[in-house]
């Protein structure tokens, strides 16, 4: 009896081990995991300024990622608010490269943190902490973005992305079921450092061209491509000069036009907004042999989508944005969220000063005072980058006027993505402006000009 029950003993003890060292072995891997059963986990997204946002807990903390197809590791930014709490350790210094026309930056390699995407989980995930507390992107899209995220989680799953409804799916393998997408038309996927490349079509100038594209969710243009008089793939004469947006390693210009048609699988766009960035911001970029640009966030975003890296394919089908047109900003002003404004207001609501702080999230609950007046903290909206050339440029605007109205609206009642988006108005719209510069309020008038207007 005794020798049974040392046998059982013993089984269990082996049973226990085995199980600790099978748990160990999956999660040393840093791998992205479901529960067994789980056919797969659902999250909801933000879609602002064709990026798809998301909530990541790194170390316990709830944070908000980008999703960046183009991204081999995910990078986090050394924030302030949240830095102490995270409990990353910094290993490894490495210098980092990406687009822009600035320098390398500095970065600390972390290993060992825990990562949670919805009910997904990583144990093991490396991760790079940016060093400068500058580099933000919370500013031109008015929300925290605390990092980004990209090849490690579409290697882990079958991802879903539903623009439609503006969902994330990460499904486990062995429940993904092709037959349930029928429907959708399918691609193969190229890669390069774990980064999806497509094959995809463009009329330019009238030629029907082959383009090599990396798929860059992260991306908010439409399209970039890369000059090559040899291959066609060239700006029309009717382009204008343009900020293309931030990056990594700084700012990005380069010639925004439009080409006659652009063909992925067995769609077809017409009128597509084109960026042709210039040299010294892509210089890294263009090292990769027979790539010829980036599809991204404002092309993407009228698909819905089914990564399946492993089987190096992609599946899409129309999404409700499909029949959106093309618009780009006809003003030249690009803005970015400043911290808040205080703005003090008497019992009637009337306006007596605002300024200026340098505050770092939104907040728009009144602080009341014994005085008779009411102190309200607004977003300010600051002119970040103003085109040459631009109506805005003309009129007199400049970098760091703290815009209060837009057409007789306060912004306070706005998001930085509803201001900006009068500037994407048609042709001749009349946009009028109150703005501080200096403590001092002056009012501009202009009208929006459609650089790529075709002629009557």
């Amino acid at each position: 009896m005794l020798n049974c029950y040392l046998k059982l003993k013993i089984k269990k003890i082996i049973l226990v081990l085995c199980f600790s060292f099978c748990y160990s072995f999956l999660f040393s891997q840093g791998v992205f995991q479901l529960k067994s059963k789980v056919k797969y986990d659902k999250i909801k997204f933000k879609l602002i300024n064709n990026l798809i946002v998301l909530p990541v807990q790194i170390n316990g903390v709830e944070l908000t990622f980008l999703l960046d197809s183009g991204v081999s590791n995910p990078i986090i930014f050394s924030l302030t608010d949240v830095k102490d709490s995270l409990l990353i350790k910094n290993t490894e210094k490495f210098y980092l490269r990406g687009l822009g026309n600035g320098d390398f930056v500095e970065a600390y390699k972390s290993k060992n943190n825990i990562v949670k995407i919805g009910n997904a989980i990583n144990v093991n995930q490396d991760l790079f902490m940016i060093v400068d507390q500058t580099l933000n992107f919370a500013p031109s899209l008015g929300v925290p973005i605390h990092g980004i995220i990209g090849a490690d989680l579409f290697q882990d799953f079958i991802v879903e992305i539903n623009y439609s409804k503006s969902y994330l799916k990460l499904w486990n393998r062995k429940y993904f079921k092709r037959k349930s997408f029928r429907s959708y038309s399918q691609l193969p996927l190229v890669f390069n450092n774990v980064k999806p490349y497509v094959g995809a079509g463009a009329i330019i100038n009238g030629q029907e061209v082959p383009l090599n594209l990396l798929i860059d969710t992260g991306g908010s243009d439409a399209l970039w491509l890369f000059e090559d008089q040899d291959l066609g793939i060239q700006p029309s004469q009717n382009f204008f000069n343009d900020f293309l947006g931030k990056a990594l390693s700084g700012n990005l210009y380069g010639k925004r036009t439009r080409i006659e048609g652009f063909k992925l699988a067995d769609y077809t766009l017409s009128d597509v907004n084109v960026s042709f960035p210039d040299s010294a911001s892509i210089s890294i970029a263009r090292k990769q042999k027979n790539r010829n640009g980036s599809l991204s966030g404002n092309i993407l975003k009228r698909f819905n989508l089914v990564f399946d890296y492993k089987n190096k394919m992609l599946l899409l089908i129309k999404s409700n944005k499909f029949k959106e047109r093309f618009f780009y900003n006809n003003s030249g002003i690009v803005l970015e969220h400043d911290g808040l404004r205080v703005v003090i207001e008497s019992e009637k609501g009337i306006l007596i000063k605002p300024f200026a702080t340098k505050n770092n999230s939104p907040f728009d609950k009144p602080l009341e005072s014994k005085t008779g007046f009411k102190y309200n903290l607004v977003p300010s909206f600051v002119i970040a980058e103003i085109v040459e050339g631009s109506p805005g440029e003309r009129i007199g605007l400049k970098v760091g006027d703290v815009i209060l109205k837009i057409n007789s609206k306060s912004v306070a009642d706005l998001s930085i993505q509803e201001v900006t988006k009068y500037f994407y108005d048609k042709d001749g719209k009349k946009i009028t402006l109150r703005i501080e510069r200096n403590s001092v309020e002056m009012v501009f008038n202009f009208k929006l000009v459609d650089k790529l207007k075709k002629p009557q």
